[in-house]
């Protein structure tokens, strides 16, 4: 029927509508109890367990306080040689250490090298003062002669056997000299620590890398007296620095010190010879 502009549709079936829904009331739905499963289980059941932890780095080696592993290197006696964890410390240096190790070996009289030292000797400083005094031995050496060729107007060629030279002389002499002391002071129940006669023997090569930048000035009698100061230098430091710990090796103290400063002035004599001497 009309009413108005509104129409009504009285509460009656027509054809296409959707008949009405009757409610059936308030209708409680159960549900039966689920085998529910929390993820990841409780218990350790397959490959996933409470303890699962994600992975760690491969490489934390250098990050931990331990070496960077919670397991000691295995094996023992000489495998342990072989294994980086074992040289780790001996690197362990800030720079300050190391300049603080070279400012004493340029003030031998005062013999306190090794009682610094004694807690954290290191080789991380012998090794890039002896590969500095080879790249200056063989870059100063070839320099000089160079000039001194060019002076005399003669010709010049480049001698590779410098820097074989001196990769041998500094980096045999740091080596095989404090294992020959370590021998000699076991011998005389006055042992030592190998890697402490190395970082001495190291740091008392500092010297002869200014000592070889000077003997680009061209005379013979400059060039000795260089040659012969960082010897007694070098050999003072090694020699104080050794003394009072070799005075427990009985009356024989004496010769064991006078043989540690004649090697370290012999040392210096051959690099003045092979080194500081310039030929055309």
């Amino acid at each position: 029927m009309m009413s108005g502009k509104y129409t009504s549709i009285d509460n009656q079936q027509v054809s296409g509508s959707v008949p009405a829904v009757t409610d059936p009331g308030h209708t409680t739905v159960k549900f039966s109890d689920a085998n529910l499963q929390t993820f990841p289980p409780s218990g350790a059941q397959g490959k996933i367990s409470v303890g699962s932890q994600p992975p760690r780095d491969a490489d934390d080696t250098f990050s931990s306080p331990n070496g960077g592993s919670d397991e000691q290197p295995q094996g023992g006696g000489w495998l342990r040689t072989f294994a980086i964890a074992t040289y780790k410390p001996y690197f362990d240096v800030d720079t300050s250490d190391v300049v603080d190790r070279i400012k004493e070996s340029l003030f031998p009289f005062r013999g306190s090298f090794t009682e610094k030292t004694a807690e954290n000797p290191d080789l991380y400083g012998p090794f890039w003062i002896c590969t500095t005094l080879i790249f200056v031995a063989a870059s100063i050496g070839t320099f000089v002669t160079y000039v001194a060729h060019k002076l005399q107007k003669k010709e010049w060629n480049y001698d590779i056997n410098l820097v074989t030279w001196s990769a041998g002389v500094f980096y045999g002499y740091v080596t095989i000299v404090p294992l020959v002391l370590y021998v000699i002071l076991k011998y005389f129940s006055a042992p030592a620590r190998l890697v402490q006669l190395f970082s001495l023997y190291g740091y008392s090569l500092f010297v002869f890398i200014p000592a070889l930048c000077l003997s680009v000035v061209p005379l013979e009698i400059f060039r000795w007296v260089i040659a012969g100061v960082a010897g007694f230098m070098s050999a003072t430091f090694v020699a104080l620095n050794l003394k009072a710990h070799i005075n427990s090796a009985g009356e024989r103290w004496f010769l064991i010190v006078a043989g540690i400063f004649l090697l370290q002035l012999a040392l210096s004599v051959v690099l003045k010879l092979y080194l500081f001497t310039v030929t055309v």
